[in-house]
């Protein structure tokens, strides 16, 4: 249970004064540890803000044409970029644990998978995931980057071409670095700046439409295929985003989780539908494949600079949030070093790798769509996970509690892993990879079920099911988790003493 829940009834209390640990132009120091009630500050509307300059990108342009590539009708590339992107409410849903805990998610899902448990399925896949995205971020600016040299003419092939790449990294990483409170107060301009752009490019591609687009007739198990594939596609963005508690939990404890929720969903659900919407309104006049060159046969020639420029900029923002919460579940590895070393150490990887993806691979585009089809399979049940788990314990996490690493510790569960956790992530991934159909792999359920991909539509609803069940018939688990804040202390402070007399290597529970 939280140390930190507040009287029923009671208003949001005012906010308190910004801590030196987080203020704007400086290097915030915290990291995975909890956030003191002294040091909480801001109001929840500040995370539309947050959110909503990490998705003002171009990925979702791109995505939106990618649909109509797979051959999709107009209106049922809108429907579906509209109902893939509704996974944003679990998004919000997830951010108010930050508030409740005062801890970054990969610190909450401690809860979830016991301490070492976590440092493969919390950990561990959130480094995976974030430093995919990282790559993506960077190769996509240094290519839109490149484009807009190419423009005013300067050859950036040979080692230019790598020095472009280093310095859209650096711009990347650099205010993930400084973190929290420097993110927060950038945020409002980065927004409007991306917004307006996106908005004079939304006069163009709608003069160009052709509303009348009817692509070639797909047979019918192909078509509903391709249908499930596009969701799967779109859904694995705001899937991508299990980490709502990381800028969340600087907000006082007593927050409403209706705003935590609401602000943080509109944020992201709000640019990944109106910019995915107008790549696809952009398809039907242009080809998508590559529509960084394709753009200037629909936009003026002096708005091609600044489409490239958006495109630049945009994906630095993207990478902000992204490197921030690599940082963080990097440190949740167990890792002890600083929040902004874990940042420069995997801001550097994922350096490395795109510059592979963007000078050595053979098809970027092809790649991308690949990975973000089977990303799904484990995003959607670590998704599912946290949020039924946020569900079941009634938001109560002890910030304190969680940050107890040692042995026998509140969350140690059974040689630091807890079960149900880690068996539903197991089973809801093979799960989601069986059913499963990409245009690397198809799997037997898909094949089964004439191509037809589950993975993003039963596969988070199976893993939470699951997960519930198990939660709720193993009772010593349940019956420690709803145990009231008193005896979590005094567990805590038998762990103390326990850790002060070397015969001693359990706690009793």
């Amino acid at each position: 249970m939280s140390n930190h829940t507040p009287t029923p009834g009671a208003a949001a209390s005012p906010p308190t004064p910004v801590a030196a640990s987080d203020r704007a132009g400086r290097i915030e120091t915290h990291g995975v540890d909890v956030i003191p009630d002294a040091e909480r500050h801001g109001r929840p509307r500040e995370l539309f803000w947050v959110w909503m300059s990490a998705n003002v990108v171009y990925l979702y342009f791109v995505l939106g044409g990618v649909l109509v590539l797979l051959g999709l009708s107009i209106w049922e590339a809108l429907a579906i970029t509209v109902v893939g992107n509704l996974w944003w409410a679990a998004v919000g849903w997830l951010a108010v644990s930050g508030p409740a805990s005062g801890t970054p998610s990969v610190t909450v899902m401690r809860a979830m998978f016991g301490i070492r448990g976590n440092r493969v399925f919390g950990g561990g896949l959130g480094v995976a995931i974030g430093l995919f995205y990282e790559i993506i971020n960077i190769a996509v600016a240094t290519l839109a980057a490149n484009a807009l040299l190419g423009l005013i003419g300067i050859d950036v092939s040979g080692g230019l071409g790598w020095v472009v790449l280093v310095v859209v990294a650096g711009l990347s990483f650099v205010l993930s670095v400084y973190g929290h409170a420097t993110i927060t107060k950038l945020s409002p301009f980065f927004s409007a700046a991306l917004a307006v752009a996106f908005i004079v490019l939304a006069v163009f591609v709608f003069q160009a439409a052709d509303f009348s687009y009817q692509p070639a007739p797909l047979p019918e198990g192909d078509h509903w295929a391709m249908v499930l594939l596009g969701y799967a596609i779109v859904a694995s963005g705001p899937l991508s985003w299990g980490t709502g508690a990381d800028y969340a939990r600087y907000l006082p404890a007593d927050t409403p989780k209706r705003a935590v929720a609401w602000w943080t969903a509109l944020g992201g659900f709000i640019p990944a539908v109106l910019i995915g919407s107008l790549g696809v309104v952009a398809a039907t006049a242009i080809d998508m494949t590559d529509p960084q060159l394709t753009i200037g046969e629909i936009v003026p020639g002096w708005f091609t600079p600044i489409f490239l420029a958006i495109v630049v900029l945009g994906s630095i923002t993207n990478n902000v949030l992204v490197a921030y919460s690599t940082g963080l579940y990097a440190q949740g590895l167990g890792i002890r070093v600083s929040r902004a070393a874990t940042v420069v150490i995997t801001g550097v990887l994922a350096t490395l790798a795109a510059g592979w993806f963007v000078y050595l691979a053979p098809s970027f585009l092809d790649t991308l769509n690949a990975a973000l089809e089977l990303s799904v399979t484990v995003l959607g049940p670590l998704v599912a996970i946290y949020a039924v788990d946020i569900l079941l314990r009634r938001n109560r996490y002890d910030g304190v509690a969680l940050s107890d690493e040692r042995r026998g510790g509140p969350f140690w569960y059974r040689g630091g892993v807890f079960w149900p956790g880690v068996i539903t992530m197991v089973v809801g991934t093979t799960l989601s990879v069986l059913m499963a159909n990409t245009t690397l792999y198809v799997g037997p359920i898909a094949a089964a079920l004439g191509g037809a991909d589950l993975s993003a539509v039963a596969g988070p609803f199976l893993a939470g099911a699951l997960y519930a069940v198990l939660w709720l018939t193993t009772s010593p688990y349940r019956d420690r988790m709803l145990r009231p804040a008193a005896p979590m202390r005094d567990h805590i402070e038998a762990a103390d003493a326990a850790a002060s007399d070397p015969a001693t290597t359990e706690v009793p529970a």
